[in-house]
Protein backbone atom coordinates (compact mmCIF):
# COMPACT_ATOMS: atom_id res chain seq x y z
CA UNK A 1 0.00 0.00 0.00
CA UNK A 2 1.30 3.46 -0.91
CA UNK A 3 2.27 5.64 2.06
CA UNK A 4 -0.15 8.57 2.27
CA UNK A 5 -1.99 10.31 5.10
CA UNK A 6 -4.87 12.65 4.27
CA UNK A 7 -5.06 13.72 7.90
CA UNK A 8 -1.34 14.59 8.10
CA UNK A 9 -1.62 16.52 4.82
CA UNK A 10 -4.54 18.49 6.25
CA UNK A 11 -2.29 19.37 9.19
CA UNK A 12 0.28 20.79 6.78
CA UNK A 13 2.68 17.90 6.21
CA UNK A 14 2.67 16.22 2.80
CA UNK A 15 4.49 12.89 3.07
CA UNK A 16 4.35 12.27 -0.66
CA UNK A 17 6.07 15.61 -1.30
CA UNK A 18 8.89 14.34 0.86
CA UNK A 19 9.24 11.22 -1.24
CA UNK A 20 9.20 13.31 -4.40
CA UNK A 21 11.98 15.52 -2.97
CA UNK A 22 14.17 12.48 -2.35
CA UNK A 23 13.68 11.29 -5.92
CA UNK A 24 14.58 14.70 -7.35
CA UNK A 25 17.71 15.10 -5.23
CA UNK A 26 19.16 11.67 -6.02
CA UNK A 27 20.78 12.90 -9.24
CA UNK A 28 22.62 15.60 -7.29
CA UNK A 29 23.68 13.28 -4.49
CA UNK A 30 25.08 10.82 -7.02
CA UNK A 31 27.64 13.44 -8.10
CA UNK A 32 29.24 13.28 -4.66
CA UNK A 33 29.95 9.54 -4.55
CA UNK A 34 33.56 8.82 -3.61
CA UNK A 35 35.38 5.63 -2.54
CA UNK A 36 34.06 4.68 0.89
CA UNK A 37 30.38 5.34 0.27
CA UNK A 38 28.51 2.17 1.28
CA UNK A 39 24.87 3.22 1.05
CA UNK A 40 22.69 5.52 -0.98
CA UNK A 41 20.28 8.02 0.56
CA UNK A 42 16.93 6.88 1.89
CA UNK A 43 18.00 4.53 4.66
CA UNK A 44 18.01 5.18 8.39
CA UNK A 45 21.69 6.00 8.42
CA UNK A 46 24.46 7.04 6.05
CA UNK A 47 27.17 4.42 5.73
CA UNK A 48 30.80 5.22 4.99
CA UNK A 49 33.87 2.95 5.19
CA UNK A 50 37.00 5.09 5.73
CA UNK A 51 40.37 3.98 4.41
CA UNK A 52 42.94 4.01 7.21
CA UNK A 53 45.81 2.60 5.14
CA UNK A 54 49.07 4.49 5.60
CA UNK A 55 47.91 6.20 8.80
CA UNK A 56 49.63 5.69 12.13
CA UNK A 57 46.81 6.98 14.30
CA UNK A 58 43.64 7.95 12.42
CA UNK A 59 41.55 10.70 14.03
CA UNK A 60 38.03 11.65 12.99
CA UNK A 61 37.39 15.40 13.07
CA UNK A 62 33.87 16.82 12.79
CA UNK A 63 32.35 20.22 12.22
CA UNK A 64 28.80 21.57 12.14
CA UNK A 65 27.29 24.90 11.16
CA UNK A 66 24.44 26.66 9.42
CA UNK A 67 24.19 29.50 6.94
CA UNK A 68 22.78 32.17 9.24
CA UNK A 69 20.63 35.05 8.06
CA UNK A 70 22.28 35.06 4.63
CA UNK A 71 19.47 32.66 3.82
CA UNK A 72 17.04 35.61 3.80
CA UNK A 73 18.68 36.80 0.58
CA UNK A 74 17.96 33.47 -1.07
CA UNK A 75 14.29 33.96 -0.20
CA UNK A 76 14.21 37.49 -1.61
CA UNK A 77 15.96 36.52 -4.84
CA UNK A 78 14.10 33.20 -5.08
CA UNK A 79 17.45 31.56 -5.78
CA UNK A 80 18.04 28.39 -3.81
CA UNK A 81 20.78 26.39 -5.57
CA UNK A 82 23.81 28.10 -3.99
CA UNK A 83 22.93 28.40 -0.31
CA UNK A 84 23.78 24.71 0.12
CA UNK A 85 27.35 25.44 -0.94
CA UNK A 86 27.58 27.79 2.02
CA UNK A 87 26.32 25.12 4.41
CA UNK A 88 29.06 22.74 3.31
CA UNK A 89 31.75 25.42 3.19
CA UNK A 90 31.18 26.54 6.76
CA UNK A 91 31.87 22.99 7.95
CA UNK A 92 34.64 21.75 5.68
CA UNK A 93 36.58 25.02 5.95
CA UNK A 94 36.68 24.45 9.70
CA UNK A 95 37.89 20.85 9.70
CA UNK A 96 40.60 21.55 7.11
CA UNK A 97 42.20 23.88 9.68
CA UNK A 98 43.28 20.74 11.56
CA UNK A 99 44.62 19.18 8.39
CA UNK A 100 41.61 16.89 8.09
CA UNK A 101 40.39 15.64 4.72
CA UNK A 102 36.56 15.78 4.69
CA UNK A 103 34.99 12.36 4.16
CA UNK A 104 31.24 12.88 4.25
CA UNK A 105 28.51 15.43 4.89
CA UNK A 106 24.90 15.30 6.09
CA UNK A 107 22.44 18.14 5.75
CA UNK A 108 19.31 19.19 7.62
CA UNK A 109 16.65 21.28 5.92
CA UNK A 110 13.73 22.64 7.93
CA UNK A 111 11.09 24.09 5.63
CA UNK A 112 7.66 25.64 6.07
CA UNK A 113 6.16 23.78 3.14
CA UNK A 114 7.90 21.01 1.23
CA UNK A 115 7.98 22.02 -2.40
CA UNK A 116 10.01 19.16 -3.92
CA UNK A 117 11.61 21.29 -6.65
CA UNK A 118 12.78 23.86 -4.09
CA UNK A 119 14.21 21.22 -1.77
CA UNK A 120 16.00 19.57 -4.70
CA UNK A 121 17.45 22.96 -5.65
CA UNK A 122 18.80 23.45 -2.11
CA UNK A 123 20.34 19.97 -2.19
CA UNK A 124 21.85 20.76 -5.59
CA UNK A 125 23.93 23.39 -3.81
CA UNK A 126 24.83 21.03 -0.99
CA UNK A 127 26.01 18.47 -3.53
CA UNK A 128 28.05 21.09 -5.36
CA UNK A 129 29.75 22.05 -2.09
CA UNK A 130 30.56 18.39 -1.47
CA UNK A 131 32.02 18.02 -4.96
CA UNK A 132 34.17 21.12 -4.43
CA UNK A 133 35.50 19.71 -1.16
CA UNK A 134 35.84 16.10 -2.32
CA UNK A 135 33.47 14.62 0.24
CA UNK A 136 30.33 12.52 -0.10
CA UNK A 137 26.77 13.55 0.70
CA UNK A 138 25.61 10.33 2.37
CA UNK A 139 22.38 11.42 4.04
CA UNK A 140 20.28 14.18 5.47
CA UNK A 141 16.82 15.19 6.61
CA UNK A 142 14.08 17.41 5.24
CA UNK A 143 11.56 18.36 7.91
CA UNK A 144 8.31 20.12 7.03
CA UNK A 145 7.38 22.54 9.81
CA UNK A 146 3.91 24.03 9.23
CA UNK A 147 3.07 26.73 11.74
CA UNK A 148 6.67 27.02 12.91
CA UNK A 149 7.90 29.02 9.93
CA UNK A 150 6.25 30.63 6.87
CA UNK A 151 5.55 28.26 4.00
CA UNK A 152 8.08 29.94 1.70
CA UNK A 153 10.97 29.92 4.21
CA UNK A 154 13.49 27.31 5.29
CA UNK A 155 16.74 26.87 7.16
CA UNK A 156 19.76 24.78 6.24
CA UNK A 157 22.44 23.31 8.48
CA UNK A 158 24.75 20.34 8.31
CA UNK A 159 27.84 18.64 9.54
CA UNK A 160 30.86 16.92 8.09
CA UNK A 161 33.32 14.33 9.31
CA UNK A 162 36.94 14.39 8.19
CA UNK A 163 40.01 12.32 8.90
CA UNK A 164 43.62 13.10 9.74
CA UNK A 165 46.66 11.18 10.89
CA UNK A 166 47.34 12.39 14.43
CA UNK A 167 51.13 12.81 14.00
CA UNK A 168 50.45 15.05 10.99
CA UNK A 169 47.61 17.11 12.46
CA UNK A 170 47.96 20.88 12.42
CA UNK A 171 47.67 22.39 15.89
CA UNK A 172 49.97 25.42 15.94
CA UNK A 173 52.50 23.72 18.22
CA UNK A 174 55.34 24.38 15.74
CA UNK A 175 54.64 28.11 15.48
CA UNK A 176 57.37 30.57 16.35
CA UNK A 177 58.06 34.26 15.96
CA UNK A 178 59.12 35.06 12.41
CA UNK A 179 56.78 32.59 10.72
CA UNK A 180 54.97 34.09 7.74
CA UNK A 181 51.20 34.53 7.54
CA UNK A 182 49.63 33.98 4.12
CA UNK A 183 46.13 35.08 3.22
CA UNK A 184 43.87 33.18 0.80
CA UNK A 185 41.37 35.46 -0.88
CA UNK A 186 37.67 35.18 -0.12
CA UNK A 187 34.86 35.18 -2.67
CA UNK A 188 32.90 37.82 -0.78
CA UNK A 189 31.14 38.18 2.55
CA UNK A 190 30.88 34.38 2.78
CA UNK A 191 28.30 33.45 5.45
CA UNK A 192 29.03 35.71 8.40
CA UNK A 193 27.77 39.05 9.63
CA UNK A 194 24.61 39.08 7.55
CA UNK A 195 22.45 40.53 10.32
CA UNK A 196 24.69 43.59 10.13
CA UNK A 197 24.81 43.45 6.31
CA UNK A 198 21.02 43.45 6.10
CA UNK A 199 20.84 46.39 8.50
CA UNK A 200 23.45 48.41 6.59
CA UNK A 201 21.62 48.10 3.27
CA UNK A 202 18.09 47.85 4.73
CA UNK A 203 17.67 44.68 2.69
CA UNK A 204 14.15 44.11 1.34
CA UNK A 205 12.41 43.16 -1.91
CA UNK A 206 13.47 46.46 -3.49
CA UNK A 207 16.88 47.31 -2.07
CA UNK A 208 18.26 43.87 -2.81
CA UNK A 209 18.28 44.82 -6.49
CA UNK A 210 20.20 48.08 -5.96
CA UNK A 211 23.34 48.69 -7.97
CA UNK A 212 26.49 50.52 -6.86
CA UNK A 213 29.49 51.78 -8.85
CA UNK A 214 31.76 49.67 -6.65
CA UNK A 215 30.01 46.41 -7.58
CA UNK A 216 29.96 44.59 -10.93
CA UNK A 217 26.65 42.88 -10.06
CA UNK A 218 23.47 43.99 -8.26
CA UNK A 219 23.73 44.03 -4.48
CA UNK A 220 21.77 40.83 -3.85
CA UNK A 221 23.77 38.77 -6.33
CA UNK A 222 27.02 40.07 -4.88
CA UNK A 223 26.00 39.20 -1.33
CA UNK A 224 24.64 35.76 -2.25
CA UNK A 225 27.99 34.72 -3.78
CA UNK A 226 28.74 31.33 -2.17
CA UNK A 227 31.40 30.90 0.47
CA UNK A 228 34.67 29.79 -1.05
CA UNK A 229 35.75 26.25 -0.24
CA UNK A 230 39.49 25.93 0.45
CA UNK A 231 39.81 22.18 1.03
CA UNK A 232 41.51 21.02 -2.17
CA UNK A 233 44.13 23.81 -2.43
CA UNK A 234 44.99 23.48 1.26
CA UNK A 235 45.34 19.69 1.04
CA UNK A 236 47.60 20.25 -1.96
CA UNK A 237 49.67 22.73 0.06
CA UNK A 238 49.88 20.44 3.08
CA UNK A 239 51.34 17.68 0.93
CA UNK A 240 54.27 19.85 -0.14
CA UNK A 241 54.89 22.37 2.63
CA UNK A 242 55.03 22.13 6.41
CA UNK A 243 51.90 24.11 7.29
CA UNK A 244 52.14 25.16 10.93
CA UNK A 245 48.69 26.62 11.56
CA UNK A 246 45.49 27.52 9.70
CA UNK A 247 42.66 29.87 10.61
CA UNK A 248 39.24 30.05 8.93
CA UNK A 249 38.21 33.72 8.94
CA UNK A 250 34.56 33.30 9.78
CA UNK A 251 32.29 34.96 12.37
CA UNK A 252 34.39 37.30 14.49
CA UNK A 253 36.64 38.30 11.62
CA UNK A 254 40.36 38.81 12.13
CA UNK A 255 40.28 39.64 15.83
CA UNK A 256 38.52 36.46 16.93
CA UNK A 257 39.73 33.84 14.48
CA UNK A 258 43.44 34.49 13.96
CA UNK A 259 44.23 34.10 17.69
CA UNK A 260 42.60 30.64 17.54
CA UNK A 261 45.54 29.44 15.43
CA UNK A 262 48.17 30.92 17.76
CA UNK A 263 49.80 29.41 20.83
CA UNK A 264 50.51 31.16 24.13
CA UNK A 265 53.00 34.00 23.92
CA UNK A 266 52.52 34.59 20.19
CA UNK A 267 50.54 37.18 18.27
CA UNK A 268 49.89 38.05 14.63
CA UNK A 269 51.23 41.22 13.04
CA UNK A 270 49.17 42.03 9.94
CA UNK A 271 50.22 44.54 7.29
CA UNK A 272 46.97 46.36 6.62
CA UNK A 273 47.94 47.45 3.11
CA UNK A 274 48.56 43.81 2.15
CA UNK A 275 44.93 42.81 2.72
CA UNK A 276 43.10 42.37 -0.61
CA UNK A 277 39.97 44.19 0.59
CA UNK A 278 37.01 43.50 -1.68
CA UNK A 279 34.81 46.37 -2.90
CA UNK A 280 31.77 45.05 -1.03
CA UNK A 281 33.53 45.66 2.29
CA UNK A 282 34.59 49.18 1.38
CA UNK A 283 31.01 49.86 0.32
CA UNK A 284 29.56 48.45 3.56
CA UNK A 285 31.90 50.50 5.70
CA UNK A 286 30.93 53.67 3.82
CA UNK A 287 27.17 53.11 3.64
CA UNK A 288 26.87 51.84 7.20
CA UNK A 289 29.43 54.22 8.71
CA UNK A 290 31.02 51.21 10.38
CA UNK A 291 34.29 51.62 12.27
CA UNK A 292 37.36 49.91 10.90
CA UNK A 293 37.65 47.88 14.10
CA UNK A 294 34.09 46.59 13.77
CA UNK A 295 34.67 45.68 10.12
CA UNK A 296 37.71 43.57 11.02
CA UNK A 297 35.86 42.15 14.03
CA UNK A 298 32.90 40.98 11.92
CA UNK A 299 33.94 40.25 8.33
CA UNK A 300 36.71 38.46 6.45
CA UNK A 301 37.55 41.69 4.54
CA UNK A 302 38.70 39.69 1.50
CA UNK A 303 40.69 36.96 3.27
CA UNK A 304 38.91 33.67 3.91
CA UNK A 305 41.85 31.67 5.28
CA UNK A 306 45.13 32.51 6.98
CA UNK A 307 47.98 30.01 6.80
CA UNK A 308 51.23 30.09 8.80
CA UNK A 309 54.46 28.67 7.38
CA UNK A 310 58.15 29.06 8.14
CA UNK A 311 59.78 32.08 6.54
CA UNK A 312 61.95 29.86 4.33
CA UNK A 313 58.82 28.06 3.03
CA UNK A 314 56.78 31.15 2.20
CA UNK A 315 57.77 31.53 -1.46
CA UNK A 316 57.22 27.83 -2.14
CA UNK A 317 53.85 27.95 -0.40
CA UNK A 318 52.75 30.86 -2.58
CA UNK A 319 53.79 28.93 -5.71
CA UNK A 320 52.02 25.76 -4.61
CA UNK A 321 48.84 27.67 -3.84
CA UNK A 322 49.03 29.39 -7.21
CA UNK A 323 49.31 25.98 -8.87
CA UNK A 324 46.07 25.07 -7.08
CA UNK A 325 44.34 28.20 -8.35
CA UNK A 326 44.76 30.32 -5.22
CA UNK A 327 46.10 33.85 -5.53
CA UNK A 328 47.47 34.08 -1.99
CA UNK A 329 49.20 37.09 -0.46
CA UNK A 330 51.70 37.66 2.34
CA UNK A 331 49.66 39.20 5.15
CA UNK A 332 52.25 39.53 7.89
CA UNK A 333 54.13 37.48 10.45
CA UNK A 334 53.94 35.77 13.79
CA UNK A 335 55.45 37.86 16.58
CA UNK A 336 56.04 37.46 20.29
CA UNK A 337 53.42 38.98 22.54
CA UNK A 338 49.90 38.49 23.85
CA UNK A 339 48.04 41.16 21.86
CA UNK A 340 46.36 38.62 19.59
CA UNK A 341 46.20 40.65 16.39
CA UNK A 342 48.02 43.91 15.70
CA UNK A 343 47.95 45.91 12.48
CA UNK A 344 50.93 47.67 10.98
Amino acid sequence: MESFSESYKAAGVDITAGYRSVELMKEHVKRTNIPGVVSGIGGFGGLFAPDFKGMEEPVLISGTDGVGTKIKLAFLLDKHNTIGIDSVAMCVNDVICCGAKPLFFLDYIAIGKNIPEKVASIVEGVAEGCVQSGCALIGGETAEHPGLMPEDEYDVAGFCVGIADKPKMIDGSKLKAGDVLLGLRSSGVHSNGFSLVRKIFDINETTIHNTYPELDKPLGETLLTPTKIYVKPLLHLMEQVDVKAVSHITGGGFYENIPRMLTDGLSAKITKDAIPVLPIFTLMQRVGNISEHDMFNTFNMGVGMVVAVAEEDADKALRVLQEAGEDAVVLGEVIEGSEGVVFA
